[in-house]
């Protein structure tokens, strides 16, 4: 998950002035090294932006009675829909890159092991203390201040939760990382086929015909493995063990388990939890997960070249390198770049496309005219929100404490523990 060696002044850059927006891509291009390699920084954006625009395009909200929102989803009405989650649903590239990435950097390293995990790891979790410190101070101002229902707190406690699992999910796989490099070293593209036999293994005892005498919680056994997949893939890419002809294997056999676990074994065809469905593919992950995952890494190791060639214009570059060093900041504030406007709006009794049941054409044409509206909240909050990505060398003890207990306050609210 590692940014482009070069700082970001585009928070700062009157972005309507073109001679600035000129100049900003030029000082990117100039800063950026040779040895950058720009296909891999273009698909960890790619994929980083489909977060947003996933959950801003399929997350609706109901108001109830007492003017208090709750979680609702167009897919529920629009199963039609489904395909587009097929798009939207990128972690298995983020987790591609991410294994490449960290092979590359471990390898680069030179202090020990443990300090090159120090150090990574670190970058991971300042902004997740961050955003659930802030928002553990926002809650009781919100409802004692403003009088926003505590089920609106609730909601809004959730959906800002909701992304913060794949941060801890990528903190345990980058730990495993030195084991990733010595399965790619021996077993090369390989190394990846046994996690994807034991998602296979739980997937059939959840979903078989034994299913009724299975645990609930077996299913949790996928959670590691699951998103693992794409991480090792990428491990052994980055060792140069994954040649063009297993990226082949892994598009055409990828989109060929996809098609039959759709068609044949009665998978649920969208990618991201529906309300009100049964089984969900994605938490934890299932099978049909790994089958689009294998399948798009297949396709990014394949056209490779093809995005290094485009990204080499410095006016395409110079979006990649912005997006990725707010990495961080864009996927734990996201949501509260949504909630900003749907909080207010729920005062107002519902606003089309915003707060209102998601179940009409009139509803996804609203909504898709609020995401400029979403992405513009989200441009002005990471202005200030960013900082968390940064070393918190003048953080002393006693704030990071109250840091740390204000975030476990958080997330208690949020799991509804209390």
């Amino acid at each position: 998950m590692r940014a482009p060696a070069t700082k970001n002044p585009a928070l700062k850059a009157p972005a309507t002035k073109t001679p600035a927006v000129k100049a900003l891509v030029r000082k990117i291009e100039s800063s950026t090294p040779a040895h950058r390699d720009r296909a891999v920084d273009g698909l960890r954006a790619l994929a980083l932006l489909a977060v947003p625009t996933g959950h801003w395009l399929l997350g609706g909200f109901t108001l109830s009675d007492d003017g208090a929102i709750h979680n609702a989803s167009p897919l529920g009405t629009f199963s039609g829909l489904a395909p587009v989650s097929w798009v939207l649903q990128m972690l298995g590239i983020f987790f591609l890159v991410g294994g490449y990435a960290s092979v590359l950097s471990y390898r680069r390293r030179k202090g020990s092991t443990r300090a090159w995990l120090g150090g990574r790891l670190a970058r991971l979790g300042r902004p997740v203390l961050g955003v659930t410190a802030v928002w553990a101070a926002l809650l009781p101002v919100l409802h004692f201040g403003l009088g926003v229902p505590v089920d609106t707190l609730r909601t809004a406690s959730t959906l800002v939760i909701q992304p913060l699992w794949f941060v801890g999910v990528y903190t345990v796989v980058t730990a495993l990382t030195p084991l990733c490099v010595r399965a790619a070293r021996r077993l090369g593209a390989w190394a990846a086929a046994p996690l994807l036999g034991s998602v296979a293994v739980v997937d059939f005892l959840r979903y078989g015909p034994y299913a009724d005498a299975v645990p609930s919680w077996l299913s949790l056994l996928n959670v590691l493995p699951g998103w693992m997949f794409a991480y090792q893939l990428g491990a052994s890419w980055g060792e140069g063990r994954v040649t063009r002809r297993h990226a082949w294997g892994l598009l055409l056999g990828g989109a060929a388990l996809f098609a039959a676990l759709l068609l044949v074994f009665g998978y649920p065809a969208s990618m991201v939890g529906v309300p009100g469905e049964a089984r969900t593919n994605s938490h934890p992950p299932s099978l049909l997960v790994l089958a689009l995952a294998a399948a798009q890494s297949g396709a990014a190791i394949l056209l490779r070249e093809r995005i290094g060639a485009l990204l080499g214009r410095p006016a395409l570059w110079a979006p990649v390198v912005v997006v990725n060093l707010s990495a961080m900041t864009i996927l734990c504030w996201h949501q509260t770049a949504m909630l900003t406007a749907a909080i207010p709006a729920s005062y107002a009794g519902g606003v089309a496309g915003l707060v209102g049941a998601p179940d009409s054409v009139g509803w996804i044409l609203a909504r898709l005219a609020w995401m400029p509206v979403f992405a513009g909240l989200l441009l002005l909050i990471g202005r200030y929100a960013r900082v968390f990505e940064a070393p918190w060398a003048k953080t002393g003890p006693a704030r990071r404490t109250l840091a740390g207990l204000l975030a476990a306050g958080f997330a208690v609210f949020a799991l509804g523990l209390a």
